[in-house]
């Protein structure tokens, strides 16, 4: 989970880095705070997406009770043959 109190450290160390650079140690350690932020962004948008119909790729797609998943029909779609 990302805190404000991350994000004041991500930006101190991006300041420092700037003005006189960085020692190894918070090197390791911005490159670990910008690993966990950028993996709370990625699951927050990921929630976004999903809660607006769309389904990240290698999951199965279930708009509706009864939808096979198809939304092109194609010769070998038998979901709306009578």
């Amino acid at each position: 989970m990302i805190t404000e109190d991350m994000i004041k450290r991500i930006n101190e160390l991006a300041k420092k880095k700037k003005q006189e650079g960085l020692t190894l140690a918070e090197k390791a350690e911005q490159q670990e705070l910008y690993k966990v932020y950028l993996a709370g962004i990625r699951g927050q948008l990921t929630t976004q997406l999903e809660g607006a119909g769309f389904t990240p790729q290698g999951r199965t797609h279930v708009c509706q009770e009864g939808c096979c998943g198809h939304h092109q029909h194609g010769p070998d779609c038998n979901h709306h043959q009578h």
